[in-house]
């Protein structure tokens, strides 16, 4: 008999392949997506209890396309609609005669990636309809992502759903002159798909392991279809040389171990080697993109051997770079602790009064939480331990906050003076 956790598991990596074989054979996005998530409903009701099929990515398709078939059957327009359906599909790619006969041959998620970041769709909601998608993120999880209001999010993924459908979108992969448009949306995806996966917006665990990989194994494949692409290449990198530390960020328990005091032996070589010479590559032979830059910095952080050795003013120089060709508040953040490694905690401190008045970020736990590092680092233990304790209230993840808190709790102990 499966766990639950066992089962929650399996649906979220196999939702994105389901819905992607709905989205071939019917198309329909929206009625898709919602079939999928009856099919979703109950598996995670029967397998728990009866055990999980041989095939579950077929017993899903089979359920969610007879729900979708009952769907278009019932509305007026049925013909009309199977005949569009019909038509996106390429010849020889499927020829269904029931619902169980759609099962792909193949895995269609990095068509369905291409799909959600379709030129019709602004950048903000080819990202949104991705993560909801492709990553299995829920509106309220991409809304935090995006630091914007939950209901502003349901409307975007709604809206990028009912323009899919207006323009007929096909599903299949771009054609070679398509590729620039969608590239950026799909690389910046991947991108806060790994980011949410590798410390969670919220909940117990600090991780999700499931998103870390679907994001590694769709930057591959993208990969494999741009071999000569300097940002896809960066991209990899950066995300195997952070997904490299991922068994350190933990104690057995789940508490949160910030990169200084890692234990650096549990980090995975293999992955910080693949990196390394991807990044290497990458910057040797192309021009430099934030991704290359990025992906530089993690290097030099995965290859000290200590915290103490790591080259503080080379990862300076890598964000001043990246500052001047891909501006961000949360590159000026992480900019802002490695200037005052260099410099010291003062001008660290002074860099992040340009973002008190970003929107973006003013009100984002993450900001505080630098501040209190760099205010204890000056020795301001008063104003760190009140940082702190404000970073701490603004997250919704339990991991983050607990660490905030024992933060706070040993400035308090060592200020309380002798018992």
């Amino acid at each position: 008999m499966s766990t639950t956790t066992d089962v929650e598991d399996l649906l979220r990596e196999q939702a994105p392949q389901v819905l992607a074989a709905l989205v071939r054979r019917y198309g329909h996005f929206d009625a898709a997506e919602d079939s999928v998530q009856e099919a979703l409903l109950a598996a995670s009701a029967q397998w728990p209890a009866e055990g999980v099929p041989s095939n579950p990515r077929a017993w899903l398709i089979t359920v969610a396309a007879r729900r979708m078939t009952d769907q278009l059957r019932s509305e007026s327009a049925r013909r009309r609609r199977e005949e569009t359906a019909f038509a996106m599909v390429p010849p020889g790619d499927y020829h269904a005669s029931s619902p169980a006969d759609v099962t792909p041959a193949q895995d269609d998620t990095l068509t369905l990636l291409y799909l959600c970041c379709h030129p019709a769709l602004s950048s903000a909601s080819q990202i949104a309809l991705t993560l909801r998608a492709v990553g299995g993120l829920t509106t309220a999880e991409i809304a935090r992502a995006f630091l914007v209001p939950e209901a502003t999010m349901g409307q975007r993924i709604s809206r990028a759903k009912q323009r899919l459908k207006a323009v007929d979108a096909p599903f299949r992969m771009p054609a070679d002159d398509e590729h620039a448009d969608r590239h950026s949306a799909v690389l910046h995806v991947l991108y806060l798909i790994f980011n949410e996966g590798y410390t969670a917006t919220s909940g117990d665990d600090l991780h999700r392991a499931d998103l870390t990989r679907e994001a590694i194994r769709l930057t591959r494949q993208v990969r494999r279809l741009l071999p000569d692409d300097g940002e896809v290449a960066g991209l990899l990198a950066l995300l195997l040389l952070t997904d490299a530390r991922r068994n350190a960020r933990t104690t057995d328990d789940g508490a949160l171990v910030p990169l200084a005091e890692q234990d650096r032996s549990r980090w995975d070589a293999s992955a910080i080697a693949e990196g390394v010479e991807l990044v290497t590559e990458a910057l040797s032979s192309r021009p430099v993109g934030p991704y290359q830059l990025q992906a530089a910095i993690a290097a030099i952080h995965d290859e000290a051997g200590a915290a103490e050795d790591t080259d503080w003013p080379q990862v300076v120089a890598l964000y001043e770079l990246l500052t001047r060709i891909a501006p961000n508040p949360m590159v000026t953040l992480n900019h802002a602790v490695a200037v005052a490694m260099v410099r010291g905690p003062e001008d660290g401190l002074a860099m992040l009064t340009q973002l008190e008045d970003d929107n973006r970020v003013a009100e984002h736990h993450r900001l505080h939480a630098v501040r209190a590092h760099l205010l204890e680092m000056a020795g301001d233990d008063e104003a760190a331990r009140a940082a702190y304790r404000q970073a701490a209230r603004r997250t919704t993840s339990l991991p983050e906050r607990h660490y905030l808190e024992s933060r706070a709790a040993l400035l308090d102990a060592g200020n309380s003076g002798p018992s």
